[in-house]
């Protein structure tokens, strides 16, 4: 378990139960607050909020990132950030490109720091990194290189969303984790995989993705989906864009 400051504690609880459910004893906890501050991965995160939202306080308010765009729409996704005052109230304003890269780029100190602390196990106990992300992370882009990315082993890497689900259920994995609503868990504030990154839940996300893998026409999608021809062919462009803008993630080193 690889928790830090802005870790849900449900993730922590929940994978608890998943090791004791499958009889896993020898479970360990490593915080890597400590290594992520030394990267400045909160300092250099919440600067770019600052330069947005100016009364930005990182000590009392949560913040996000997320695509606030209907999944049909024929304009590329823009992301906004998120910032939730103490008392409520909500402040919403859309990122400009300069803010966005250096928010994700200090966020993936996180997943990328995961991924080294996972090797120095791997090593000590002469073991293999497994993989988590899903045919949809995968294809898509949805995993940081070298962070989620760095694995030896992919074993659902070809898999549906779905798919993945209906495994879960067949091995028995707890019911409280099937149920939780799937997040990246990275940010301050909650944040579902739909709002930062899909734009739509994974089981309307799983048909269209088939459909446009497998060359099925929009307007027969459409009428399945209750959609528009127009809208399946915007989410199908959609689904071109993040494989083509993200192609680089799955590149092999050049050389």
């Amino acid at each position: 378990m690889l928790p830090e400051q802005d870790s849900s504690d449900d993730s922590r609880m929940l994978a608890e139960k998943l090791a004791a459910k499958f009889d896993v004893t020898n479970t360990l906890v490593e915080d890597i607050t400590k290594a992520l501050d030394g990267f400045g991965c909160y300092q250099r995160r919440d600067e770019a909020i600052s330069r947005v939202v100016t009364d930005f306080n990182p000590a009392i308010d949560k913040s996000k990132i997320e695509i606030k765009q209907d999944v049909a729409s024929n304009l590329p996704p823009a992301f906004s950030i998120t910032v939730i005052k103490p008392d409520g109230k909500i402040i919403s304003k859309l990122l400009p490109v300069k803010e966005y890269l250096q928010i994700v780029a200090s966020s993936n100190f996180k997943q990328r720091s995961r991924m080294s602390m996972l090797y120095y196990h791997a090593e000590r106990l002469h073991s293999a990194v497994t993989g988590t992300p899903n045919k949809h992370e995968v294809e898509q882009g949805f995993f940081v290189k070298y962070g989620d990315g760095g694995a030896d082993v992919m074993p659902i890497g070809h898999l549906y969303k779905t798919q993945v689900y209906q495994i879960a259920r067949h091995l028995g994995v707890p019911q409280e984790i099937i149920d939780r609503t799937p997040t990246t868990d990275t940010y301050t504030a909650e944040q579902t995989q739909e709002d930062f990154f899909y734009q739509m839940p994974f089981e309307q996300m799983d048909l269209m993705w088939y459909g446009w893998e497998n060359g099925y026409p929009a307007d027969e999608v459409g009428k399945v989906m209750d959609r528009t021809t127009q809208d399946i062919e915007n989410i199908y462009r959609n689904f071109e864009r993040k494989r083509k803008t993200t192609e680089y993630l799955r590149m092999r080193p050049i050389f």
